[in-house]
């Protein structure tokens, strides 16, 4: 599909899992960014029963983000690439489920330990996900609804057309630890927040200054 020659270039966003051990299993930039994208924050008040503390905000909101995506191979297929007329968009669903997948090493060396005897096993820890969406928002994420309707298949039923569903919820500074990177990442999402804030309300200020409202 051709596009108008002017218009800027678009960019995608993206899910990203960070795992050290295997830097490329999580790379999920979206082929089609969504049409819409669902926020609900939660303030975090105090709630003590001081008429002092009443304001007063335990940390940021708990944010929570929705949104669908849309995989699809038509293109590569009409390319004859090799992953795709092999496997589909297998890859790209397998990315994006192994986010919530304990690693399997872990799960064996688990399943070793408790042979042995050993009581206590090791917790796998998930990869540090983050949402890319431009780059104003990079916020550390933990994927907590995850739904996929597959709509078309190949001759060898792979997967080729797929609708994903999915529900994200914003890590904080009120949930991560200090040593952690996604502590830094969503303060520099804060501070990014308040300048956008100040430029709005600024604007916001000229207007009704301007108008018939006497401040």
């Amino acid at each position: 599909m051709t596009t108008f020659p002017g218009s800027p270039r678009l960019i995608k966003g993206a899910i990203v899992g960070i795992d050290i051990f295997n830097p490329l299993a999580s790379v999920i930039l979206f082929q089609y960014n969504p049409d819409t994208l669902t926020r609900r924050l939660q303030a975090q008040m105090s709630g003590g029963g001081d008429k002092s503390e009443v304001l007063r905000l335990k940390g940021a909101p708990e944010e929570t983000i929705t949104l669908d995506i849309k995989i699809d191979a038509i293109d590569q297929l009409e390319k004859a690439d090799s992953n795709a007329v092999s496997m589909g968009i297998y890859p790209q669903l397998s990315a994006l489920e192994m986010l919530i997948y304990p690693k399997s090493a872990v799960v064996i060396a688990n399943t070793a330990l408790l042979a042995t005897g050993t009581i206590e096993t090791i917790q796998p820890m998930a990869p540090l996900t983050l949402f890319v969406w431009g780059p104003k928002r990079v916020l550390p994420v933990r994927l907590t609804d995850f739904s996929i309707i597959e709509e078309a298949y190949d001759v060898n039923l792979n997967p080729i057309r797929a609708k994903v569903s999915l529900g994200l919820r914003v890590l904080s500074y009120n949930d991560l630890p200090l040593t952690h990177p996604g502590y830094y990442l969503f303060l520099s999402h804060q501070m990014v927040k308040e300048t956008m804030a100040t430029i709005g309300s600024v604007n916001n200020l000229a207007a009704v200054a301007g108008g018939s409202i006497n401040l």
